[in-house]
């Protein structure tokens, strides 16, 4: 996975729409909507893939068009778009570059069945890293973000890549079309 070219391609399409919108907001604010859009966005991972809907014998949402794990991977790289984003808006890019020499070990983890203490984890560090600036909170949570793709949900390095860039390309024609 080319942690460097999605991290291009992300602040690209987000220069791209603060553009095209004429967005002209204070670091603060940007920073703010972006955690807020990485928010989201882990919710609608959670909420796609159901694995707390303990009440529930088929779990997995998909659209009309994709399999669930298709859909899912879809959601996923929503959210990997917002931290790659948040990592530039923060001059934290060396986390994300440096994580690229960790993906073999994350690769090695023990996946786990119930997600639901490492999601929290996760956003408990999310929300650290915005309110306490905390750099070490943000390195930490995207790395059990890249677990929960690589091992929790079973994805190669190649299709989260693959399905980030078609996702992006995807976002770009949005804009085009006045999304």
């Amino acid at each position: 996975m080319d942690l460097q070219n999605m991290l291009a391609a992300s602040v690209y399409l987000n220069r791209m729409i603060e553009s095209k919108k004429q967005l002209h907001w204070v670091q603060q604010s940007r920073v703010a909507n972006a955690f807020v859009a990485l928010d989201v966005e882990l919710a609608e991972v959670a909420n796609t893939s159901e694995w707390f809907k303990v009440w529930k014998t088929n779990r997995g949402k998909s659209d009309s068009d994709k399999t669930p794990r298709e859909t899912l991977l879809f959601e996923y790289v929503d959210a990997m778009d917002f931290f790659l984003l948040i990592s530039n808006l923060k001059n934290w890019n060396h986390i994300v570059l440096n994580m690229q020499d960790e993906i073999d070990d994350i690769k090695q983890l023990r996946a786990e069945k119930n997600l639901d203490k490492q999601y929290l984890a996760l956003k408990r560090m999310l929300f650290n890293s915005y309110f306490e600036k905390s750099e070490s909170d943000f390195r930490h949570a995207f790395k059990l973000f890249l677990k929960f793709g690589l091992v929790d949900f079973g994805y190669a390095e190649d299709e989260i890549e693959k399905a980030f860039m078609d996702k992006n390309e995807v976002n770009k024609q949005r804009q085009d079309s006045n999304y």
